[in-house]
C-alpha cells in the first residue's frame, strides 16, 4: 500500500497522459506517439532517470503503446474502405526492414541522438501542419517502386528510432505526392502496426534496461506507462472525434503545431545547450 501511494503521482501523469494522447488523436489526427514520447521522457526526468534513459525508454515505450491502437484504427479506418492494401503490400517489406534496422539501432546508440533525431521531427512536423496545410500537392504522383521503396524504408526506420506511427511521417509524405488524404490517413494507421509491433518487440528483447530505468522496465518497455496510457487513449480517441465536431479543428491543429514545435525545441535545446 505504501509502495502504492509512492508511486501515485508517477501512475496519475501517465493516466493523464493516455487521456491527452487519446483525445488529441481524435481531435486532430495525430498519432499518438508524437504526444506520448516527448511526455515520457520529460515525465521520466522528473522521477530521476538521465535524461538518455528517459529517451530510450520513452521511444519503446511509446512504440508498445501504439500496437492496439493502431489495431483499432487500422478497423476503423479499413471499414471505410480507407485503408490503401495494393500499397500497403509494396511498402510493407520496406517498411519492416527499416524498422528492424531502425530499432536495433536504439538498442546500440545513446538516447541522445534518439532525442536529438525527434526534436528535428517534432520541428518539421510541427512546421508543415502550420504552413502546409491546406496547400496544393509538391508532386503529381509518388515515385516509382524504387523512390516508394526508399520512402518506405525511411518511414520505417526513422518512425521506430522515435517511437512514432506511421501517421506522422506517411501522411504528409504521400498528400505531398498527390496521394487522397483520406487513405493517406488510413494506410497510415496499417504502416503504423509494421511498425510499432515488431518494434517494440525489437526493444524489448535486445535492448539492455539501464541502470536508472523507471520501475518495471523490460528491455526498453516500461510496463507501468504501457498498461496505464493504452485503456485511456482507446477510450478517449472517441471523446476527442466527437470534440472535433463541436471545435475549429484548425485552429486546435495550430495551436498543437506551435506546442509541439516549443516541445521539440526544448528537446532540442537540452541536448545542444
Amino acid at each position: 500500500m505504501t509502495e502504492l501511494v509512492e508511486h501515485f503521482p508517477t501512475i496519475f501523469a501517465l493516466m493523464l497522459t493516455g487521456v491527452f494522447a487519446g483525445i488529441l488523436a481524435g481531435l486532430l489526427g495525430v498519432g499518438g506517439g508524437i504526444v506520448i514520447v516527448p511526455v515520457l521522457y520529460f515525465l521520466f526526468q522528473h522521477f530521476g532517470v538521465s535524461a538518455d534513459s528517459a529517451m530510450l525508454v520513452a521511444t519503446a515505450t511509446s512504440l508498445a503503446t501504439i500496437v492496439p491502437t493502431s489495431i483499432s484504427s487500422i478497423r476503423s479506418h479499413h471499414k471505410k474502405g480507407n485503408v490503401d492494401l495494393v500499397l500497403l503490400r509494396q511498402w510493407a517489406i520496406f517498411v519492416l526492414l527499416g524498422v528492424l534496422l531502425g530499432s536495433w539501432l536504439v538498442t546500440q546508440i545513446k538516447g541522445s541522438w534518439l532525442t536529438l533525431l525527434f526534436s528535428f521531427i517534432a520541428i518539421l512536423a510541427a512546421l508543415n501542419m502550420l504552413f502546409r496545410a491546406g496547400k496544393p500537392a509538391l508532386f503529381q504522383a509518388l515515385p516509382g517502386r524504387l523512390g516508394q521503396g526508399t520512402i518506405a524504408t525511411n518511414i520505417g526506420a526513422f518512425s521506430a528510432m522515435v517511437g512514432i506511427g506511421g501517421g506522422t511521417l506517411s501522411v504528409p509524405i504521400l498528400t505531398a505526392c498527390n496521394y487522397p488524404a483520406h487513405k493517406a490517413v488510413g494506410t497510415a494507421a496499417a504502416i503504423g502496426l509494421i511498425i510499432s509491433l515488431p518494434g517494440a518487440l525489437t526493444m524489448l528483447t535486445l535492448g539492455t534496461t539501464p541502470v536508472d530505468a523507471p520501475v518495471l522496465t523490460f528491455g526498453l518497455v516500461n510496463v507501468i506507462s504501457f498498461l496505464c496510457i493504452v485503456p485511456l487513449t482507446v477510450l478517449f480517441a472517441p471523446v476527442g472525434a466527437a470534440l472535433a465536431n463541436r471545435l475549429d479543428a484548425t485552429l486546435l491543429k495550430r495551436i498543437f503545431a506551435i506546442a509541439l514545435l516549443i516541445t521539440g525545441l526544448r528537446m532540442l535545446g537540452q541536448i545542444l545547450l
